[in-house]
C-alpha cells in the first residue's frame, strides 16, 4: 500500500486497483473502504480506483488536525501521487473534503460526484426533518461520543442503515470503532458541523453531481431541492436507491463524466430534480 507524505509530516495510505480513467473515493471519516465494495468492484472494471485512509484511520499516521482544510489538502496529495486530473466520488464529510479540494485545485479534480449525504454542509439540511440539522441531535451525538463512542457509531449505524441486522450492526461497529480513532470522530464531527461548503460547491458548476436517494433521516429527500436551488448549476439528481445498495447509479454517473462507454445511452436510473417544492 503507497503512502504519500503531507507538508506536517503525516503519512496518507492509499490502495489502487483496474486501469483506466482514475477515480478517487472518499469515504465519510467512519466508513472503510470495503463498505462500498459493491461501487469499487463496478468502477474497477473499467477505472483506475483509488481508495485511502484519511489521517486519524487505517494506515494512515493517527495525529491532527482532524478538520475539512486539512482533509482537503490530504485528498489533494493523494491525487497528486496517484496521477491527476481525476474525478473524486465521495460520502458524507468526504463530499465537503471533495468540495473544498476540487475548487482549490480545478487542475486536479474533473468532477465531484457526491454519492451520499451531501456536499454543502449542516446549513443545508437546517429547518427540515433530517436529524443532520438539528443542532440539539449533533449535540448529544458529539457528547455521546465524547463519552461512549461505541454507543454513538451504533446509533449513527443504525439510524442511516434501518435495514441493518444486530449482527451487520455489531460487526459494522467493532470495524469502525477499531478502523478510527475517537480523537479524530470527534473533531470531525465538529469539524463537519461547522463547515460551510456553499461557495466552493457553487464554485464547480457543473463539475458537481450530487444522488440523492432520501430515506435516511439524517438527510431527507427534501434536501435534495433545496441542493438544486442553492447550487443550481450542479447535477442534483434523486435517485431510486442509495450508495450501498444501488451502486450502479453511481457508477453510471461516473463512466458518463469520463467517457467510458461513450455512445452507450446511460441507463435511466435517476431523475433530475425540479426546482423547491
Amino acid at each position: 500500500m503507497p503512502a504519500v507524505q503531507v507538508p506536517d509530516g503525516a503519512q496518507i495510505h492509499w490502495a489502487e486497483r483496474g486501469a483506466g480513467p482514475l477515480v478517487v473515493v472518499a469515504c465519510q471519516f467512519f466508513s472503510e473502504a470495503w463498505v462500498f465494495e459493491g461501487l469499487l468492484s463496478l468502477l474497477a472494471e473499467d477505472h483506475r480506483v483509488v481508495t485511502y485512509d484519511p489521517r486519524g484511520t487505517g494506515r494512515s499516521s493517527r495525529q491532527g488536525p482532524y478538520t475539512i482544510e486539512a482533509d482537503a489538502q490530504d485528498l489533494l496529495a493523494v491525487i497528486e501521487a496517484a496521477g491527476p486530473p481525476v474525478v473524486v466520488v465521495s460520502m458524507g464529510d468526504g463530499s465537503n473534503r471533495a468540495v473544498h479540494a476540487a475548487a482549490a485545485r480545478p487542475d486536479l479534480v474533473d468532477a465531484v460526484v457526491c454519492a451520499a449525504g451531501n456536499p454543502i454542509g449542516s446549513a443545508v439540511v437546517e429547518d427540515t426533518d433530517g436529524l443532520a440539522g438539528s443542532t440539539s441531535v449533533l449535540d448529544a451525538l458529539i457528547a455521546m461520543m465524547e463519552t461512549d463512542y461505541r454507543g454513538a457509531i451504533r446509533t449513527m449505524l443504525a439510524t442511516a442503515n434501518p435495514g441493518f441486522d444486530e449482527e451487520t450492526i455489531r460487526m459494522r461497529v467493532n470495524s469502525t470503532c477499531e478502523n478510527c480513532t475517537q480523537e479524530a470522530a470527534v473533531e470531525r464531527m465538529r469539524s463537519w458541523m461547522d463547515d460551510d461548503a456553499l461557495e466552493p460547491a457553487q464554485s464547480l458548476g457543473d463539475r458537481l453531481w450530487v444522488l440523492e436517494a432520501g430515506g435516511n433521516p439524517w438527510f431527507p429527500i427534501e434536501v435534495a431541492r433545496r441542493s438544486r436551488a442553492l447550487i443550481p448549476e450542479a447535477q442534483v439528481l434523486e435517485t431510486e436507491d442509495g450508495a450501498l445498495s444501488r451502486p450502479d447509479i453511481t457508477a453510471d454517473v461516473v463512466r458518463e463524466l469520463t467517457a467510458v462507454g461513450a455512445g452507450v445511452p446511460r441507463r435511466q436510473r435517476a431523475a433530475p430534480v425540479d426546482g423547491p417544492s
